[in-house]
């Protein structure tokens, strides 16, 4: 399936900090937006107007980078999806951490970017690579749940059904509808109550 998702591969954007919750990644104010679009610009909007240009989302060397290396419990607080929204939309297709919030790793699945755990000190190391040498080329493989940045190798981890999901493509709902939709018409055909709409409009 054209959804499998593999590996992503590019430049990665430390953000040290624990604990940093979805009304930090966008605040609330946003989420009158009837559809994400925009969500990226502003990503961390309130913590990069205090940083004043020093925020990593800000700074020249991380534009562009894809893979976000947080710390602990990222994504905490309301269960918003403007949150991984708003992350996505920036430019980032996988996230490194040490643990993420429950529901924001499942808002996370539904579109397509991966979270991956790694400990505390692999954390830190990868971090600091990338704070060294911005340009460095990051990978993370999600079949053999191993992350690399430049020489250096380590492995994270993800369950089983989420790695599957990625993997197969299985994660895409909608994907997976419009790949099947030949056997869906028939099934449909096949179920008595599916023709009830057209006799009431009828």
């Amino acid at each position: 399936m054209v959804s499998e998702v593999k590996q992503v591969s590019g430049r990665g954007i430390p953000l040290v900090g624990d604990d940093i919750d979805t009304d930090r990644i966008i605040p609330a104010r946003y989420l009158k937006a009837v559809t994400f679009d925009g969500l990226g610009e502003a990503a961390f909007i309130d913590d990069r107007t205090a940083l004043n240009g020093q925020h990593p989302f800000d700074q020249p060397q991380y534009q562009g980078a894809n893979i976000l290396i947080v710390n602990r419990n990222f994504g905490c607080g309301s269960s918003r999806e403007h949150a991984p929204q708003a992350i996505s939309k920036w430019g980032i297709q996988a996230l490194i951490g040490e643990s993420f919030a429950e529901i924001f790793f499942g808002n996370c699945v539904a579109i397509g970017v991966p979270c991956l755990i790694a400990d505390a000190v692999t954390v830190k190391q990868l971090q600091e690579l990338v704070a060294a040498n911005p340009q460095t080329p990051v990978t993370v493989n999600l079949e053999t749940l191993q992350v690399q940045v430049g020489d250096f190798t380590a492995p994270v981890t993800m369950s089983e059904g989420t790695r599957t999901a990625f993997v197969s493509g299985a994660w895409d709902a909608c994907g997976q509808l419009v790949a099947n939709s030949e056997q869906i018409r028939t099934t449909a055909a096949k179920l008595p109550y599916v023709g009830w709409g057209k006799l009431a409009a009828s």
